[in-house]
């Protein structure tokens, strides 16, 4: 691969990212702060939602019909512009989840695809995509801050997560994405003639022929687990906000990192540092030890919120965003490892697709909903939780993991 196509690949990855990040943490808080708390969890319903359609897209459309960086351009352009228009409907409830939803609709096909035109170019899938993967993470990172040292400055006073600001960055961003899109190196539909049936877009094939007592465990394990883990990408931000921000957090922190995204981006950073140890992880503890050491993380970073929150201690807060590196690779990149080494080169893309299906899609779908209810029920008339209810809230997903994690430790049995 020439290090020209490596910079532009990276690019990409950066940008795809930044976009995802600048939103998706300052959703919430912005939300709230226009009176809509109690809605906060569509968001991260719309998104999943947004997940699970992709798939049909991709594999009746642009797998087959048009060249993968001129789909992804014009994605990007479209939801661009679709997302400057979401602030503007933000005293209207339902047309500014519904814009959401039609942004989500635009995007979440984007992942796949930029994966997708990324391996087209390589030639050490192993070696080269995390190098060039690992800028997403970096652009992420970059969102937060961007967000909290950047628009801090335009924010009047105001935590800048609570204002329109990241909303119009992410417009902005996709804009530039969209038509740095259509200077990526051509590549071709990757499907092109190739016969569509619905069992190859959900991966039902794949689901019969990898099926087997293990990988059904490990399927129904991951599906629920995603349950409690949504309330995570909703509530956490929030929480943080609440917690640090709105208590007084000691100077120094506030001075270091100004807003909720620029600390919630320390999760990123922890994210980019075990997925350098991943391999030593994986020859040292195995597919069903990873797999349960990731859920177990989630559960510890669920009671270090629920120690922190009633006095607002900001080292357990810190604790548990810092986890995330555990979190993240831990379950969901070894979920891809394991899906990819039990996979044929005939089904390995169905199969990868089933398992978005499975845990970004159903999953956080149900996730989201359920921890929005949950959320509510403790929220009442009050427009916001006291740092004790909070306590009591990340206690109940804690709960729910540890009996997700109880069950897989019994059931799974590495093959």
């Amino acid at each position: 691969m020439p290090s020209a196509i490596g910079a532009r690949l990276s690019a990409m990855m950066f940008l795809q990212f930044f976009v995802w990040g600048a939103w998706y943490v300052t959703i919430g808080n912005y939300m709230a702060a226009q009176g809509m708390a109690d809605l906060t969890h569509w968001p991260y319903t719309v998104n999943p939602l947004a997940a699970i359609i992709a798939p049909f897209f991709l594999g009746l459309v642009a797998d087959r019909f048009f060249a993968t960086e001129r789909v992804l351009g014009t994605l990007h352009i479209i939801g661009g512009l679709v997302m400057l228009l979401v602030p503007q409907a933000s005293g209207s409830p339902v047309l500014f989840i519904s814009l959401l939803l039609l942004y989500n609709l635009c995007y979440m096909p984007t992942l796949g695809l930029s994966n997708t035109l990324a391996f087209h170019h390589i030639d050490d899938q192993e070696r080269q995509f995390p190098l060039i993967r690992v800028f997403g993470t970096v652009g992420w990172i970059a969102a937060g801050l961007f967000i909290g040292f950047v628009l801090g400055q335009f924010s009047g006073g105001e935590l800048p997560d609570r204002t329109p600001l990241p909303l119009y960055t992410t417009a902005v961003a996709s804009l530039i994405l969209g038509l740095f899109s259509f200077s990526l190196p051509h590549t071709p539909p990757p499907a092109a003639g190739e016969k569509v049936s619905l069992g190859s877009i959900v991966g039902a094939d794949a689901l019969r022929q990898l099926g087997g007592r293990s990988f059904y465990v490990f399927i129904a394990c991951s599906l629920l687990i995603c349950i409690p883990l949504a309330a995570y990408y909703n509530f956490a931000p929030i929480f943080v906000a609440n917690a640090v921000y709105d208590q007084g957090a000691d100077n120094a922190v506030v001075g270091l990192l100004p807003n909720p995204s620029s600390l919630m981006s320390l999760g990123q950073m922890s994210e980019a540092a075990f997925m350098l140890l991943m391999p030593l992880m994986f020859a040292r503890f195995g597919v069903k030890w990873m797999l349960a050491i990731g859920m177990g993380a989630w559960i510890l970073r669920y009671a270090l919120f629920a120690l922190g929150a009633p006095d607002a201690v900001f080292w357990t807060v810190a604790a548990g965003i810092l986890l995330h590196g555990i979190c993240y690779d831990f379950f969901f990149v070894t979920g891809q490892i394991y899906v990819d080494k039990k996979s044929t080169p005939a089904v390995r893309g169905q199969a990868q697709g089933f398992l978005v299906l499975v845990t970004y899609g159903l999953g956080m779908f149900i996730g989201a909903q359920v921890a929005g209810t949950l959320f509510n029920a403790f929220l009442g008339e009050a427009g916001a939780l006291s740092l004790a209810q909070w306590r009591d809230f990340w206690l109940i997903p804690a709960a729910f993991a540890l009996a997700v994690l109880a069950l897989f430790v019994a059931s799974f049995r590495e093959e």
